[in-house]
């Protein structure tokens, strides 16, 4: 009876929401609301970084978040970013600070001189919607992995349930059906890396889907944030890199004249070696920043067929919500699929910076 009564709420509101959407985004596009309706805006303001957090079902109010920069002359300054995100000059004492909407700086905090000229800062160290977001992150994946690490120090080997059962049964997928018998013996030295990798970047991915704080932020969508964790794998990779592996990407075993005098193999070899990252970068941005564009491409229909009048707006509300749903959840699969690709792949790359060779081998077995 319960569970009736939930579903019959539900069914009720999302009418609600379905016959009242046509009405406020036609009062919104005709002007009526707070601002002219912008999918452009919206959709890049979304997929890039911000100073602020925006509210949820409110694109004009933002939560805000420190701004501290370094200024042009040395001086520290920090202050909210409640004071700029409305696109008004803050003063601080001497100071004069904007967040200009158009030019070569916007979206950028930035002093306003006397004579109108924008200076930019040396340092600007602001915790930006981003730089929170991977905190959170960081902090949602240690509470995660803790949990299930505490779980087998009270109870032994006993297995978990619910959902620390089900965090575990995940790792214990990644593990054993990628890093074991990819890397071998050398798994347990890299599994603390590339599970961290896997449950870093998964976690990413899903708070990305969710539309509130402390959600909502396109981490894996900004290639500055999965360059650097591509670089990490290319590190790992290249720093501790056995001598087999520089002697194929220097001296292969291929016939002389395609090394020597011509280093061609030499070449092509250590071209490879320095591509991956950016192909490990450019997979993952372009994904998942694609999966956000779609979601929000599908949302923004309502608003743009809100002028085309009421029953346009009406239909395409129903099949936006409908497949705004349904990418939604098929979002949660590629958010899976994408941190569990990134993970197979740095551990191909490291399984083969890790080969022995021959003489090795030889080495190896003497031990």
């Amino acid at each position: 009876m319960m569970k009736l009564k939930t579903f019959l709420l539900t069914l009720v509101a999302l009418l609600a929401v379905f016959f009242h959407a046509p009405e406020a985004m036609a009062a919104e596009s005709n002007g009526e609301g707070e601002g002219k309706f912008n999918p452009k805006e919206i959709i890049f303001d979304h997929l890039g970084d911000g100073y602020g957090w925006e509210v949820p079902f409110n694109h004009h109010h933002r939560i805000p978040l420190p701004v501290i920069l370094l200024a042009a002359d040395g001086s520290f300054h920090c202050f909210s970013s409640s004071h700029i995100t409305h696109h008004e000059p803050y003063v601080d004492g001497d100071y004069t600070w904007i967040l200009p909407t158009e030019g070569d700086n916007k979206g950028k905090v930035v002093q306003l001189m006397s004579d109108g000229t924008q200076l930019k800062p040396k340092f600007d160290f602001s915790i930006t919607k981003n730089v929170c977001a991977i905190w959170i992150a960081v902090l949602v994946v240690l509470l995660i992995c803790l949990k299930v690490a505490n779980w087998h120090k009270k109870h032994g080997m006993k297995a978990p349930r619910k959902f620390t059962g089900a965090v575990e049964a995940l790792m214990e997928f990644i593990y054993k059906g990628v890093i074991k018998p990819t890397l071998g013996a050398d798994a347990r030295r890299w599994a603390p890396y590339l599970l961290t990798v896997f449950m870093f970047i998964f976690v990413m991915n899903l708070l990305g889907l969710i539309v509130i704080f402390p959600g909502g932020a396109n981490l894996t969508g900004n290639i500055a944030v999965t360059l650097v964790l591509s670089l990490m794998t290319f590190f790992c990779t290249n720093l501790f890199a056995r001598k087999h592996y520089w002697k194929e990407i220097f001296w292969p075993d291929v016939p002389m004249f395609l090394k020597c005098p011509l280093p061609i193999m030499q070449i092509i070899e250590l071209f490879g070696a320095l591509t991956k990252p950016a192909s490990l970068t450019v997979r993952l941005f372009a994904n998942m920043m694609g999966g956000h564009m779609i979601v929000i491409v599908l949302t923004l229909i309502i608003f743009i067929m809100a002028d085309f009048g009421m029953a346009a707006a009406g239909l395409a509300t129903g099949v936006s919500i409908f497949f705004t749903i349904f990418m939604l959840l098929l979002d949660v699969l590629v958010s899976f699929i994408q941190a569990f690709v990134f993970t197979m792949l740095s551990t191909t790359f490291i399984a083969m910076a890790q080969e022995r060779g021959h003489e090795e081998h030889l080495e190896h077995s003497k031990q």
